[in-house]
Parts: structure tokens; sequence; C-alpha cells
């Protein structure tokens, strides 16, 4: 079945039904995705028992998905089943998940940017025991919307204003914004029993707009595959003191902008794409980002995507790797580029 609209497919992630085997999510917002995956953890509890499982390993052991559907936890709690990294592979794994006697622990497949014409797609649109969504970077409009909804289940009052900037600030990405609402809301001390008052100093203290380092050439050299300035930027960061931290935010932005191009390209063309970004695109960077989004196809972005959320949420794990993640995932996605540009 097909969830046509988002708010459908969260109240099926708050409250799984044991109607519905498996949870499809794809599209190019993987952001957006994790977001619902995220819904159905909250649900299912913290003591519940979840299973990860990825594309290869489903495509050696097709029956395995079944297997741990219809299996007990051995500690007696709730269980459920994620798999990441999904694709065609995992087509024959799904079709006897959904023709298996019983199931009865709820399964969610990320599966990135497929297309609904793939068979993956085409199989869980088509059967009543799956519910398949497509997650799209949002416009301005839904990103309000969705800071606005964040706001109000953490009990944070926000002007307008302050939505629209907080947004912005995110570069529309739903995890992003979550973020940003859910510091916002531990910095007021709001609660959904005590709501409070956000303001906007309170979102400049916490902001990354406040960072003093203008990272566009790191952003470029990243994309682009320009190695010895990549070294150079981050030289001159460590030098300065300046944390990594600050630089995952305008990747991801840029990484979902190439996405919003690719989306728009499918129907009036890459260069059509790039003009009706508007102003969402500096206007000195627009050659840049042109380069950009012919050496990023659609089909890596999502790929690329969750190794720059992966790396931005290293920096915010004390005991994690932090800015060697950071770096690390840079100079790969650099190399990357390099091949590609050839």
């Amino acid at each position: 079945m097909k969830a046509a609209r988002l708010p459908q497919m969260e109240k099926a992630m708050d409250a799984p039904s044991p109607d519905v085997r498996l949870f499809l999510l794809y599209g190019p917002d993987e952001a957006g995705s994790m977001a619902l995956v995220k819904r159905l953890e909250r649900a299912m509890g913290d003591q519940a028992e979840r299973i990860d499982l990825d594309g290869a390993t489903l495509r050696g052991d097709p029956a395995r998905l079944a297997d741990e559907a219809a299996s007990l936890s051995m500690f007696g709690d709730r269980r459920w089943i994620r798999v990441s990294g999904a694709g065609e592979e995992s087509v024959a794994a799904v079709e006897a998940l959904l023709t298996a006697p019983q199931a009865g622990n709820p399964v969610v497949i990320v599966a990135g940017a497929i297309k609904a014409t793939s068979k993956l797609a085409k199989l869980c649109l088509d059967h009543p025991a799956a519910l398949a969504y497509a997650s799209y970077a949002p416009d301005d409009k839904d990103a309000a919307q969705i800071v606005a909804g964040l706001a109000r289940e953490r009990g944070l009052r926000l002007t307008p204003d302050l939505v629209r900037r907080i947004a912005e600030a995110a570069g529309n990405d739903r995890a992003l914004m979550a973020g940003e609402v859910e510091k916002l809301a531990l910095y007021c001390d709001a609660t959904p029993e005590q709501p409070a008052n956000a303001s906007a100093e309170a979102f400049d203290a916490l902001s990354a707009e406040a960072v003093e380092a203008d990272v566009g050439p790191l952003v470029n050299a990243v994309f682009g595959g320009d190695i010895d300035t990549l070294h150079h930027e981050l030289s001159m960061m460590a030098a300065s003191g300046t944390a990594l931290a600050s630089v995952t935010r305008p990747l991801i932005a840029r990484a979902t902008l190439i996405g919003q191009i690719h989306a728009e390209a499918e129907r009036s063309g890459l260069d059509r794409a790039i003009e009706a970004m508007g102003r969402a695109i500096f206007w000195k960077d627009k050659p840049a980002v042109q380069r950009q989004a012919r050496a990023w196809p659609l089909d890596s972005v999502a790929r690329l995507m969750h190794r720059l959320l992966e790396a931005e949420r290293a920096t915010r794990d004390s005991r994690g790797p932090g800015d060697i993640a950071v770096r690390q995932t840079l100079l790969a996605i650099a190399r990357q580029a390099a091949r590609s540009r050839g």
C-alpha cells in the first residue's frame, strides 16, 4: 500500500498495526526516512529488541527476514527489525516475509533513492501487508510546518519568524530541524507539561549561524573533489581551533540542495532545475553547484547524506571520534568526487 501523505505514515509508525508487516521508506530525503524510523523506535519502547539487517545479508539468506519477523525476543520484550541499504537484492526476502504464514514483529526497510517503478517499491506498493512512503526534501512551506509540529511536541512556543529561521538554518533537513528544536527546548526548559516561549536571542546563542569561519571553500572542495584545497582548509581550521562540527551543517545543506536539484531535474532538466532553486544557490556558487550536481547523481546522494549524517552524529557524542570521524568522512567524499571527475 502507498501512504499518500506524511501524516498518514507518521500515524502508522506511531502505532504500528499487526496488519502491516513491513514499512518501506524510500526516496532521496534519507533524513526524512530516518525521522520516521525514529517514530517507530519510540512506539516500540526503550526495552524493545531491535534486529539490524542489511541488503547484502538478505541477498545471501532470503529466508532470514521472515524468520526474524516471526521470532520471539529472547528477553520476552517487544521486537522489531530495521533493514538499511536495501535494494533489488532484497526482493526475494520481502516476498518471503509478505507470504509467510505469520510475522508478528514489524519490519522497516530504508531503501534510499530507489524509484517507485523498482521491483522492491512495486512489491510493497501493491501488497496490503506493506506500507510504503517516499520521502522528498520538504519545500519552505512544508519545512515550516515540520518545525512548528516538532516545537508543539516539545512544548516550545515559536514565532513565525523563528520557525522560518530554524528551517533555513537547517536547510529544510528534517533531522537537523529536529536537532535545533530539541536544543532550543532544552535551553528554554520547555516540556509538554510546562510550555515555554523561545526567543530569537536564545536561538542566536545556540545556532550554528554564529560560527564565524567561512566554510564555503571547504564545502566546494569536498563536493568538487579538490583534495589540495580541502587539506588547506582543514589545516586552517585546525590552526584557528575551529571544531569540525561547524562544517557538517553546511555540507548536509549542500547535499540536500543537490538532491532537490535532481528531483526537479527529472521534470525539467538539470540546467532549469538549478535555475529553479533561485536564492537557495548563492550566485557565486552556481558554477560549482552545477559541476557538483553532475558529479553526484541521484542514486549517490542518499549514500552521501547518510555518511554526512553519521559524521554529524559523531560530533554530538562526547565519547565518539568527533573531529577525526568528520575529517575521514570529508576526505573520503572528496576522493570519490575526484575519481568521478576523472
